[in-house]
């Protein structure tokens, strides 16, 4: 039976993200992952040895531009955001991770 919920019906998409900016030591992994496993997002998020945060997102389509907006507007608290780069977009039939993690 088909869901009347726009987001059941949504396709599934990932996409790998870089954000630059003054964006470590502000917890910024952290409030990512949360906010992630709240959506229902799966996937992973660290931090790189040049200062960036790296992480690649798997889920329905509107929470990933939902997490994509907050990668580039939002933040965490105490965090700059100069630019996010997304890369790789697809649709996915089905994700390739079970939960949303920070690696280290």
């Amino acid at each position: 039976m088909a869901s009347d919920d726009p987001i059941a019906n949504a396709p599934l998409a990932s996409v790998e993200f870089e954000v630059f900016g003054k964006v470590q030591g502000c917890y910024f992994t952290k409030y990512t992952r949360d906010l992630c496993r709240s959506l229902g997002i799966t996937g992973w998020v660290k931090n790189s040895k040049t200062g960036s945060i790296l992480g690649k997102m798997q889920g329905p389509k509107p929470y990933v531009d939902q997490m994509a907006h907050w990668l580039t507007t939002v933040g965490s608290p105490g965090c700059q955001i100069h630019h996010t780069e997304f890369t790789n977009w697809e649709t996915i039939r089905r994700p390739s991770y079970r939960d949303f993690g920070i690696r280290f």
